[in-house]
């Protein structure tokens, strides 16, 4: 896994919202080899995560109830978590199993550590940020992971809030000049038609008429040109999708399933999954050094957002029509903070726009 950190300064909380009634990636299944500690932070919250000896992963606070040394230096012994400092041992669900030395009955409430919901899907650890909540539903479900498709992922640290971060995967207009040559900025401008739709958990936005960008990653996808079908997609809480198809033979999805950690930093876990005329294990050594530079731009651009907003104090946004999706996300993000899970809100208007661009 990769990951790209761009360092920012401290401040208030401008564009925070605690959305913590949902699931979230925190770390891919490959990371958390068997019988292995890994120390991720969701929500602010620092986690110990470990795979047991029969393959079964546990979440819990990152504090041994003993003397607070952190679980996530410890070590896995069978099926328990054991602390580094005395030695007490854990389940995945945070009994305390063993106390070295002592004599008497070991298991006690106060001795247990504190455990979260956690579920293994899709190549990713979830867990629900809430340890005394029974979980409501289940986490997003990742598509593209098809037979006949290339799919690989990657980790990227974002130095912003979780809504700049999705709001930049989903915006368009910046390509053309953020990302020139790499992915648009190198021919002619084109007029193309996009049109929005949203429902209580989800906004999309699909592009009608869009030639395939002239920059050097759609020239190696897609090297005959046309006109592609674009969509790009935002799903409560925090799920980027971006999906591009040209004709049956091409389709790329990528699927950035963006973790809060702290309040201005946010985790990405990109997924990129396609499908090619042309084998996958050639285009893939040509195509993700491109992708990872335009990580790191989009990284170091949030970062200077990020420490504008804190210096002035909070963010101050003038938008236009072409500002599509920025929006209609932060309006979703706003209902789900309100302490109801997606599957609780009351179903959404029916809405639909459809707005010029030029791309």
């Amino acid at each position: 896994m990769e990951s790209i950190f761009v360092p920012m300064p401290r401040g208030g909380k401008q564009g925070v919202l605690a959305l913590d009634r949902y699931w979230y990636a925190a770390c891919a299944s490959s990371e958390l080899k068997r019988n292995k500690v890994v120390a991720r932070t969701v929500l602010g919250l620092p986690l110990a995560l470990f795979r047991n000896a029969v393959g079964g992963v546990g979440a819990m606070l990152d504090r041994c109830p003993h003397r607070n040394v952190p679980l996530s230096a410890g070590r896995v012994v069978g099926d328990n978590l054991e602390c580094a400092y005395h030695g007490w041992q854990f389940d995945r669900l945070g009994t305390c199993r063993r106390v070295p030395g002592h004599c008497g009955d070991h298991e006690h409430p106060s001795r247990d550590a504190t455990s979260l919901p956690v579920i293994e899907q899709d190549g990713f650890v979830w867990v629900w940020p809430r340890p005394d909540e029974e979980p409501a539903g289940e986490p997003f479900r990742l598509r593209g992971q098809l037979p006949g498709y290339t799919t690989v992922h990657r980790s990227v640290l974002f130095p912003g809030t979780v809504h700049q971060a999705i709001e930049n995967a989903l915006d368009v207009p910046h390509t053309a000049f953020l990302h020139r040559g790499l992915f648009r900025g190198t021919g002619k401008t084109n007029r193309i038609k996009a049109v929005i739709t949203r429902s209580d958990s989800m906004v999309q936005a699909e592009y009608i008429g869009e030639p395939r960008p002239e920059g050097l990653a759609a020239r190696i996808l897609a090297p005959g040109g046309g006109t592609v079908q674009h969509w790009d997609r935002f799903h409560m809480p925090c799920v980027a999708e971006v999906e591009y198809r040209l004709g049956d033979d091409s389709h790329f999805i990528v699927t950035s399933l963006m973790t809060p950690e702290q309040d201005f930093v946010t985790r990405a876990h990109a997924v990129v999954s396609f499908k090619l005329p042309l084998p996958g294990w050639l285009v893939r050594p040509l195509i993700f050094p491109i992708a990872m530079q335009v990580f790191k731009q989009d990284a170091v651009i949030l970062g200077k957002q990020t420490e504008v907003v804190r210096q002035f104090g909070g963010e101050r946004f003038v938008s236009t029509e072409i500002d599509l999706l920025g929006g209609q996300i932060w309006r979703l993000m706003r209902r789900g903070a309100k302490g109801r899970a997606g599957s609780e809100m009351e179903p959404d208007e029916d809405y639909r726009a459809e707005v010029d661009l030029q791309v």
